[in-house]
This record gives structure tokens, sequence and C-alpha cells, in this order.
């Protein structure tokens, strides 16, 4: 099966089937508006009160009847929804609710789910509730309504569990999973704990937005919770997970060594030991998110106390009209003009704050923002701004453009013999399309050849089963990875790469390429180590 998350994927619809069956049921039924509820939200919220009632009547045991149903109904109508109905009529309501919504007429009810493993629909029967006969004092014969477990399993699921216990039960199911060794089931549970992380990582990142736009639109109560979410997060979340990880580490290497020196392992336990390294491989990543996750508690509280502290420090300075201030001053006496630096002194007083960070010097340097500006042309003028942003981005796209043609380039020269090396490429005669497509720039392609030796191995189907797992946001910037499988996607003829591996070779020969274009219109000479690239196919 290709998608992996597509598994049990009946399970998930039956859930979906129990409130498309509710609705389908409830909705357009003239009855209602017999009752005064003609509007479908109040229909459903009355559907929803009267489960409740019969699911409680159920957990206590007790009978319930459509006399007490239709009493219900009547002291909810009396107390909150003021219809103009009768006790009767709330009572033939409840019959209405019960027999024909939710047990229609008696009749079965049935939803189709697609089971992508076995390429066919599952057929589920939907059923909410049950009767069964009671005697009242002994004598009475009547009727007696209570939930089955499509009624429990559709009430249970409209009640969300409580952010901060979320992850904990996760947990929980995860570290049970795995010792009973059910590590099938153990992987769906390493990839929610993990999409909960990144889930918290996204909400640390939004409220720091929120903050930067306007500290007093964050609410101190909005600041305790995810301060209370993030300590919950990270209290020993790190320090279980690399249990969990050494856990895995050594059932994975008993596993190896067994198929290794003692005989082959059988089809089971081949499928444990994938799914064991696929848990290996989650559990990382979450130690990273945990981690990320830690930063960013801390870079919170210390924005939103910074913010705070520069608008209380706003109360404390004095404005004046600049026009009368200091305008009309001048217009009345030129000769001010002469003592103007008593006025303009103050705003250059302050010595303005200055840190070096000596990491920096060590890393590799981007673009700075100010020379983006520049070639955005990012100026504060008075411009039309629906224009401005169309114009950046089009540039975005011919960079983008500029980024994709280099790529596509060495990728072509890589499938044609299956891998060669990049003096090779500098010493093939190229026309000056070829030339001008593969070197857009001396910054383009410097960019996009040391992230190629950064990532020394590129294995794309796992790219791809990441980007159909997780729903990332585009980035502007470029992205190795990103612009592979983009290029994949749109080309046919990168479809048969599995991936890339690239290295330095061991020749002290370069690879040189004569009169490439820089940014700034000038013509330089690049020489670069001679690297291979393979294409793995």
């Amino acid at each position: 099966m290709q998608y992996e998350f597509l598994k049990q994927f009946p399970r998930r619809m039956k859930n979906v089937g129990l409130f498309a069956v509710l609705t389908a049921q409830g909705i357009q039924k003239t009855t209602w508006k017999q009752y005064g509820f003609a509007r479908f939200d109040e229909q459903m919220n009355l559907i929803m009160a009267v489960l409740l009632y019969i699911m409680e009547q159920s957990l206590k045991e007790e009978n319930c009847t459509m006399d007490d149903i239709g009493a219900y109904i009547d002291s909810l109508n009396a107390q909150h929804f003021g219809k103009p109905v009768s006790y009767e009529e709330c009572r033939n309501l409840g019959d209405f609710i019960v027999n024909v919504v939710l047990s229609n007429e008696g009749r079965a009810m049935y939803f189709d789910g697609y089971d992508f493993e076995r390429n066919a629909y599952q057929i589920m029967h939907i059923h909410y509730v049950a009767n069964r006969v009671v005697y009242l004092d002994q004598e009475v014969k009547r009727t007696s309504y209570y939930l089955t477990d499509d009624g429990y399993g559709l009430l249970l699921s409209t009640l969300e569990i409580e952010s901060n216990l979320k992850l904990t039960i996760h947990e929980m199911i995860f570290q049970l999973h795995l010792e009973k060794q059910s590590y099938d089931k153990a992987v769906d549970d390493i990839k929610n704990v993990f999409n909960l992380l990144r889930i918290q990582m996204q909400k640390i990142q939004e409220a720091m937005g929120r903050i930067r736009r306007n500290a007093l639109d964050y609410s101190v109560k909005d600041y305790e919770e995810i301060l209370l979410e993030n300590l919950e997060t990270i209290s020993d979340t790190g320090r279980k997970f690399q249990d969990y990880r050494d856990m895995v580490k050594k059932r994975v290497k008993e596993l190896e060594e067994q198929n290794i020196n003692v005989k082959r392992l059988d089809p089971e336990d081949v499928e444990k030991l994938g799914h064991l390294r696929v848990i290996e491989t989650y559990l990382g990543r979450a130690i990273d998110e945990h981690q990320r996750i830690l930063g960013g508690h801390f870079d919170l509280k210390s924005l939103y106390t910074r913010e705070l502290e520069a608008l209380s420090q706003m109360s404390f300075i004095k404005r004046f009209p600049l026009r009368t201030a200091l305008y009309d001053k001048v217009l009345k006496k030129p000769s001010s003009l002469e003592e103007l630096d008593y006025f303009l002194r103050p705003l250059f007083g302050r010595e303005p704050d200055k840190s070096y960070n000596p990491n920096q010097a060590f890393r590799f340097q981007r673009m700075s923002r100010r020379r983006e500006a520049d070639e955005y042309g990012e100026e504060a003028l008075d411009f039309d701004e629906g224009a401005w942003r169309a114009e950046q981005e089009r540039r975005r796209r011919e960079k983008r453009l500029k980024y994709e043609g280099c790529l596509a380039c060495l990728l072509d020269f890589a499938m044609e013999k299956g891998g060669g090396s990049l003096k090779e490429l500098a010493e093939r005669p190229l026309s000056g399309e070829e030339r001008r497509r593969l070197i857009p720039n001396v910054e383009i392609f410097k960019e996009i050849m040391v992230e190629l030796i950064k990532s020394q191995r590129i294995d794309l189907e796992a790219l791809r089963r990441e980007k159909s797992e997780f729903i990332q946001e585009a980035s502007h910037e470029f992205q190795l990875n990103e612009m592979l499988l983009s290029l994949t996607e749109k080309n046919a003829r990168f479809e048969p790469l599995k991936g890339l591996a690239v290295y330095r070779m061991e020749d002290e020969e370069c690879a040189v390429f004569d009169g490439a274009q820089d940014e700034a219109g000038g013509r330089k000479r690049i020489r670069c180590s001679n690297v291979w690239i393979e294409a793995l196919l």
C-alpha cells in the first residue's frame, strides 16, 4: 500500500458516518416546523440533548420511557427554548426524535466507508438507540430506550479531552503498545504524539506573532494557558522519549543480530523490525521537537516581558504636535533655524545598544535583509500597495525559476549516465542558453552546490512520504528538498529519480566555470572543488 496513513480508514469513516447519517436523518423533515423548531441548528441541539438524556439514564440503569423523554423535553422547552408547545406535543416530539430520526422508523441504516487496503467499500451498520420492554409497578408494560455502542461512540467523540491531558494519554497508550510489542499500533501512537508536539510548537509561534503585532491584544489568561501547556509538555517528556528510544534501539539491534547470526527472520519479525525503525525515527524527531518547544517557551517569556516593558515606557514619552511646535514657529521667525540643533539634539542623545555574537562568525552567511530589501526594491515610498505586492511576487517567481533551471540542469546531467563530476560538466561545450540556465548568477549556483554538498545523500521517497503525512507552509526562500520534490512532480523525465548522492572527489582538480555573471552584472570566474553527483534510479 502506497500511503500508510490510509490504513484503518473505514474505522475513521465509521466515526464520520455516525454524524453524517444523523444529519441526513434530521435535515429536511417538515415535522420539526409543527413544533416551532425550524432552524437546523435548533434541531441538532435538541437531538443531542435527547441523546445525552438517554445516555444518562442508561448509565444509571434506570428506565427511559417515552413519558420520561417527553417530560424532559417539556422541561428544557420551559427553561430554555420557549417554544409554544404543550406537554403532549413535547411527548410527540420525543417520539419523532427517537423513532424517526434516531431509529429510521425501524429500518436499518448504513454508511459505506472505503477500504483502501481491500480496494472496495465496507458497509457499516449505524444504530444509535435500542429498546426493551419493562414493567412499571409490575403491571404496566412500557418500552424503555437505551444507547447502543454507536450511540456512546457518537456522544463521547463530541467531548474533547483537555489539551493538557492529550499528550499524556497518547504517551501512555504508546508505552502500553510498546510493552505488548504491538509495534504496528505503536507507530500510529508515536505519530499522534509527534503531531501534538508540532501543534504545541505552532501555538507558541502564533502567540509570538500576536505579541509582536500588539502585546495588548494578547491577554494574561492566554499567556498563562500556553505557559502551563508548555510546562506540561516539557516537564519530563524529553527524558521519557530518550528512554523509549534506547529501548527501541535495543530491540532493533536484537532482531538484526538474530537475522545475521541465528537465522533469517520470518515475515512477521521483518514487519516488526520495519515498524521499530519507523518508531525510532519518529522518537528522534519528537525529541528534536521537544527541544524546539523548550527554546520557544523561554523565547515567548522573554518576548512578552520585553514588549510589555516597551509599552510601559511609552507612557513616559512626552508628545507634541510637530506643526504647531516647530513649523509654525519657524515660519514666524526663520532666524531660529540657526538654533535648530537644540531641538534635534535629544533625538541622538542615547547610545545605540551594541552586541557581538562570535557564533555568527562561523556560520554560513546568507543574503542580508538590507541587501534583499535593495534587491526587491522595498523602500518607504508612497505607492499602490497592490501593485507593489504583485511586483514582489513576480520577482520571487523569476528568482525561483532561476533556482529550478539550475537544479534541473544538474539533475539532467546526473541522470544522463547515472552520475558524473562537476569538472566534466564544466568542460562540456554548452550553448549560451544552457549556460545561463546552469549558472543564472554566481550566488544562486554557489548556494545550490553548498546545499547539495551539505545534504550528501537525499532520499526522495522518504521526502515524499513525509510530505504526504505533514502539512507544511510554503517557503519564499530556497529550500533544496522542497524544490527537488517540486521538479520531480512537474517534470515527467525526473519521475524515475529515487534520490541523489553528492560528495567531494579526492582528486585535487577543480571545476572552473568562466564568464559567470554575478548579481551586480559583472563577470567572474568560478573555481570550486570537484564534486561527484550521482542519480539514484
